[in-house]
């Protein structure tokens, strides 16, 4: 099992205070032969759906000198999971959760935008020291 991200519990608690509660820590992505972690399961019962909603969300820091580096890895890593979860669980998205500072500094590059957009990555920007969701980009 691989370890934690130093900002998992971060994230962790943000989407608990979004409403969401945290089912499996980490999640075992199971197909044929393949068993691959992902960090959290979640769940969210919305009032006006009897069924609610279901994500699973991938953690990555970027604090390396390579943000290109680790997003290369992350984007493959991400398109690996929702590949496998189409398969397995069709309605439960997956989630790229990152820190704002990396969101600021490294997505809203045209360059990043373009390959987010063309990928359909979906992610959660999380204000890490408030440990707050501060937006959900879909």
């Amino acid at each position: 099992m691989p370890a934690k991200d130093i900002y998992h519990d971060a994230v962790k608690n943000a989407l608990i205070k979004d409403g969401w509660t945290i089912t499996a820590d980490p999640y075992t992505i199971k197909y044929e032969k393949v068993q691959l972690f992902a960090d959290l399961l979640a769940d969210r019962t919305l009032e006006i759906e009897r069924n609610g909603q279901q994500i699973v969300v991938e953690i990555k820091i970027f604090i390396t000198r390579s943000p290109m580096r680790e997003f290369e890895t992350a984007l493959g890593q991400y398109i690996i999971y929702r590949t496998l979860l189409k398969t397995i669980f069709p309605e439960t998205k997956i989630y790229l959760a990152i820190g704002t500072t990396i969101y600021q500094s490294f997505f809203q590059q045209k360059a990043i935008s373009m390959v987010i957009e063309e990928n359909n990555l979906l992610l959660i920007v999380v204000a890490l020291k408030k440990e707050e969701v501060f937006q959900w980009r879909n």
